[in-house]
């Protein structure tokens, strides 16, 4: 059985969660760890399903953001091993690059956003490569690569359930798809050829960190593809006219807004959405790509 955590991130519901499997010997196994400012509501919630934080010994990151991966240390510090990409796994053993680049992203906030991110003893972390299973007691999970988000993402399959992490997308509640498209490794073409590992996958269920169960699978995957290129095209408008970021940002985060204002959200809701998603993220990470893009 599939157990949903919420994480209450920010003291805010539905933004972030992990999720968690228990084995037939009742072996518990995390997938994502959120950030580290909010490990203590982890713990509490993993405490009301009678789980002792300290007995989890399996943990599979999606990639190493820190609202997915930025707690992972303190579990690995309990003896648990971390599942990660390759890619990835350089970057959980030595963070100091990964801090440095988000504390220049979110200055004084840092702590307050993430928390700490502590390095990992390398014979604590596995690197997964595409395709692999892994075996606990009764339950295998699959590792399918799915870059496009990050180039370190992995998408888990655990029977007809998938663990999506960001490259599904986020969705809250009956709130729209939209595409998280952050610094500093987008890539539309990879992105959308992830979509289509996950299409081929014929899940029942995504189970979204951001935020929940999808079971329309096909609407889900359409609505993220269209929203994607929208946002791409929208900020490659822009920037062709000889905006910079900073021009762009306010802009682009009033244009989001409306989009989620014309779906009709509650308060709450655009509140969740802003936390799991900040718009102004994906400005950074499009130019970036549409610079690569066209050289």
């Amino acid at each position: 059985m599939i157990q949903t955590i919420d994480l209450h991130f920010l003291g805010e519901t539905k933004s972030i969660a992990s999720y968690l499997i228990k084995t037939n010997k009742n072996t518990p196994i995390l997938i994502e760890t959120g950030p580290h400012s909010s490990l203590k509501n982890l713990q509490n919630e993993l405490a009301k399903i009678e789980v002792d934080w300290k007995d989890i010994q399996h943990v599979f990151l999606t990639h190493i953001h820190l609202d997915h991966a930025g707690a992972a240390w303190a579990f690995a510090e309990n003896g648990a091993d971390i599942y990660v990409h390759p890619a990835g796994l350089p970057h959980l053993a030595r963070p100091e690059k990964l801090m440095e680049s988000a504390k220049r992203i979110y200055q004084d906030k840092m702590d307050y956003l993430w928390g700490q991110m502590n390095p990992i003893p390398e014979n604590k972390l596995v690197g997964v490569e595409d395709k692999q299973i892994f075996e606990i007691d009764d339950v295998k999970l699959q590792a399918w690569h799915t870059p496009g988000h990050a180039s370190h993402h992995i998408a888990w399959q655990f029977e007809k359930n998938i663990f999506t992490g960001d490259v599904a997308g986020v969705k809250i509640g009956n709130g729209p798809t939209v595409a998280p498209m952050p610094p500093p490794d987008i890539d539309i073409e990879a992105w959308e050829k992830s979509i289509e590992i996950l299409r081929n996958l014929k899940a029942d269920k995504f189970y979204l960190t951001h935020f929940g169960e999808v079971t329309d699978i096909e609407k889900h995957l359409n609505d993220l593809s269209q929203n994607m290129n929208q946002l791409s095209k929208w900020i490659l408008t822009e920037w062709q006219k000889g905006k910079t970021i900073e021009e762009i940002t306010p802009l682009f985060d009033d244009y989001c807004k409306q989009e989620l204002l014309k779906q009709n959200l509650d308060n709450q809701t655009l509140t969740r959405y802003q936390y799991a998603n900040p718009a102004w993220m994906s400005v950074a990470g499009l130019v970036r790509y549409w610079k690569k893009k066209m050289g």
